[in-house]
């Protein structure tokens, strides 16, 4: 007796063979051309836990357009010149991001241009019925870790009722909290930012593939949002509660174990339980129906040519780049000042503190008067900044990568620059003042520190770079660290002058 197996191999059609050769051989050329970026995107997937679900999109990615391969098939793909605008978009704002130093904003610009090309060559009817796919080939570049400050301050909004319900003593201080026997910091990986990031990128892709209702939808993201804060607030709670009952080590130990993926498994499986019997897209239902995509495409493009179209927009922009960054600059020379009604003094403190800027000229200098007041200033500058050589990003200026000096939070400006309390143990608490100065913009804020780098070297002008940090240690029944801050800035005329005099 013969059995008939029905085949269940897919063939891909004649007249898609050629054009996903190109789209092929192009997405290559763009990654090779934008090779340190994918490294450095890759990289943070590898490195960092906040990121690493990022190793499942492109899997994920390749399933998506698995499930559509037999709706795609009934299209034509044709080459689409309007696909072009994409990618001169995604290639602008790499200029852009390369100009104001911004990985995220050149990582972003990359998948872009990806993206453009496969919409370029395949056509708008085809980049329809992929809108999920591409849209959701963003999630390969990491972002929102901007998000851990504010999550940090949540988490110990959360922890402190519990922690008064639970019977404990317990006070907060930015984002340290004395709970009974022990300090706790909530620290960036404490905040719960890895774990919404995740849930963002998973939630989505469930709210695609299990939903069709739009209000079912917004309600299984809201609660993908919201779930993992407040799971991560119970976690932080349950972890000093051990403390409390055990030891600070054995609660550790405790909290890095089933925090790592055993806490996330059961949140996301205790999720999905509650949503399965809400999910109203069968599993069966196509991805998209091709019938509503055929028809004739206008303007089209020759293959071949709209290829070099896409290399040549994508490839103008390092180009570009690379000229303007081959001017030279000098490097600066810093000579701090002497500033009337202070003496210099040596830099013995409780627990030693140094701003870190990777290859910059730095000078450092503790400054006494005779009120019994002490502020450290520290001068850093570089001639251009350039990837690694930055005044504001990740692990440089106040706080280095694994740093011994923790930030607490924020504190009132002084003379309109930003302000910081962070400690070392000790405890030693200190208070951090910051400016900067791009050519002849002064200013306290990040973001205004990249916009005024973007604007010199789109504009020309001086591209020198240089951080002012005013320091001052708080000492029990000594004087307030903001009011010695404040009394060498007047005699030192104002944080533009002091730069001005220490930068030649």
């Amino acid at each position: 007796m013969t059995v008939a197996i029905p085949a269940t191999t897919f063939a891909v059609p004649v007249r898609w063979r050629m054009h996903l050769s190109v789209v092929a051989a192009v997405a290559a050329a763009i990654l090779l051309i934008f090779a340190r970026d994918l490294s450095d995107m890759v990289g943070i997937w590898w490195t960092s836990s906040t990121f690493g679900h990022c190793l499942l999109i492109a899997p994920i990615l390749g399933w998506l357009v698995w499930q559509r391969r037999e709706q795609l098939a009934e299209l034509e793909p044709v080459a689409w010149w309007p696909g072009l605008l994409l990618v001169s978009a995604g290639g602008a704002q790499w200029w852009l991001g390369q100009a104001a130093s911004v990985a995220f904003a050149r990582q972003f610009a990359l998948v872009l241009m990806l993206i453009g090309a496969v919409v370029t060559l395949l056509g708008p009817r085809v980049a329809r019925g992929l809108a999920f796919p591409l849209g959701y080939a963003l999630f390969l570049v990491p972002f929102g870790d901007w998000l851990e400050a504010p999550l940090q301050a949540i988490t110990v909004r959360l922890v402190m009722p519990l922690l008064a319900l639970a019977g404990i003593p317990a006070s907060a201080d930015g984002v340290m909290i004395h709970a009974g026997r022990y300090y706790f910091e909530v620290a960036e990986a404490c905040s719960g930012a890895k774990f919404v990031i995740a849930m963002a990128a998973f939630g989505v892709l469930v709210a695609q593939v299990g939903f069709r209702s739009r209000r079912r939808r917004f309600v299984w993201l809201a609660a993908c949002l919201v779930v993992p804060v407040l799971a991560n607030g119970l976690r932080a709670f349950a972890t000093i509660l051990a403390a409390d009952l055990t030891d600070v080590e054995t609660a550790g130990g405790f909290d890095h174990i089933v925090y790592g993926w055993v806490f996330f498994a059961l949140v996301v499986a205790g999720m999905l339980a509650v949503a399965w019997r809400f999910f109203d897209r069968p599993a069966d239902d196509p991805a998209f129906d091709p019938e509503t995509l055929k028809g004739p495409v206008r303007p089209q493009l020759p293959l071949i040519a709209a290829a070099a179209l896409v290399m040549a927009g994508a490839g103008v922009f390092p180009v570009w780049a690379a000229a303007v960054e081959s001017r030279t600059a000098a490097a600066p020379l810093i000579v701090l000042p002497d500033i009337p009604g202070w003496h210099r003094v040596s830099g013995k403190s409780s627990a030693a503190w140094r701003p870190w800027y990777p290859g910059a000229a730095l000078s450092m200098q503790r400054y006494a008067d005779g009120h019994g007041r002490a502020v450290d200033v520290a001068v850093a500058a570089y001639p251009r900044q350039a990837e690694g050589r930055e005044l504001v990003g990740y692990g440089v200026g106040v706080l280095r990568a694994e740093d011994r000096w923790l930030r607490v939070n924020d504190a009132p400006a002084v003379a309109a620059g930003s302000a910081m309390w962070i400690t070392a143990p000790g405890p030693v608490r200190r208070l951090v003042t910051s400016w900067y100065r791009i050519g002849d913009t002064l200013t306290a804020s990040p973001v205004d520190v990249k916009l005024a780098t973007l604007r010199g070297r789109l504009f020309g002008g001086s591209q020198q770079a240089v951080a002012l940090h005013l320091s001052a240690e708080a000492i029990p029944n000594g004087p307030d660290p903001a009011g010695s801050i404040e009394a060498l800035l007047r005699a030192a005329g104002s944080p533009r002058a002091l730069i001005a005099r220490s930068v030649r």
